[in-house]
């Protein structure tokens, strides 16, 4: 199941657990007050949890916890809307501040509804279990590293001194090199005669435009629809570094969407 401790009185608590029980309780009840989904524990979630335990999953004795592989987390999963929500991202990205959430929840709201790419619960959930990664829950969208190490790589389009670092890896899947920017400012419309257009790709609307286009030339969403989580992180990463948190982030997607 998609967490890893149990949550609630007596729990362990873990910030990234928490958060999907609190964001899990709210989808299935639809509370007048939802939780806040912070991944703070507090006598506001326990009580939610025994409240949710008496009624949905009909315990007579509730204790207060949602525990891995569990009854309450077994009916928290059956009653999810299999929706995309606030929520649901607060949950799928476990460090982002909610601010993130506030900033990207929209944009890729509308990306899920009109982009075909990310379209249909198993698409968006891969495509939300790589930019999780890449990005580290919505936190980076451009390379830490300089760019210098891209210097001179004619394989990346960068033919021109200075290319390495005026187009280092920018985006929530982050977009290397001259060729591969100047192929979607082609296709974003972005007037490339401005000096620092390449910056444009760390703002959170082209971040997220950008990874989708990524992800839409390089038939990611095919690999998507045969659960291919292999094939598409090594589309996306060159190989197979944080496979096991590409699998986590998966796995959290899939308990909300599918």
């Amino acid at each position: 199941m998609c967490i890893q401790c149990s949550v609630g009185a007596g729990g362990v608590n873990m910030k990234s657990d928490v958060r999907i029980v609190q964001a899990a309780l709210n989808q299935a009840l639809s509370p007048e007050k939802p939780l806040v989904v912070d991944g703070l524990i507090g006598p506001a979630t326990i009580s939610v949890i025994d409240a949710f335990q008496r009624g949905a999953v009909g315990l007579n004795r509730p204790d207060g916890r949602v525990d891995p592989n569990g009854r309450t987390l077994r009916t928290l999963k059956d009653l999810q809307p299999k929706a995309f929500s606030s929520d649901c991202l607060a949950a799928v990205m476990p460090t982002a501040p909610l601010s993130k959430i506030e900033t990207y929840f929209p944009l890729m709201q509308s990306a899920a509804e009109q982009t075909g790419c990310v379209s249909g619960a198993r698409r968006l959930a891969h495509f939300l279990a790589q930019i999780g990664h890449e990005s580290l829950s919505l936190f980076y969208t451009e390379e830490l590293a300089s760019g210098q190490a891209y210097e001179g790589r004619s394989d990346l389009g960068n033919t021109q001194p200075g290319d390495g670092v005026r187009f280092k890896g920018r985006g929530l899947i982050q977009l290397t090199g001259r060729y591969n920017y100047e192929q979607y400012a082609e296709y974003a419309g972005i007037d490339t005669s401005q000096p620092d257009w390449p910056e444009l790709l760390s703002t959170p609307e082209h971040a997220l435009k950008v990874s989708l286009w990524f992800w839409e030339t390089r038939h990611l969403q095919e690999k998507a629809d045969h659960d291919d989580l292999l094939g598409i992180t090594r589309r996306v990463n060159g190989g197979y570094n944080g496979l096991s948190d590409r699998q986590a982030y998966l796995q959290r997607a899939k308990f909300f969407l599918e």
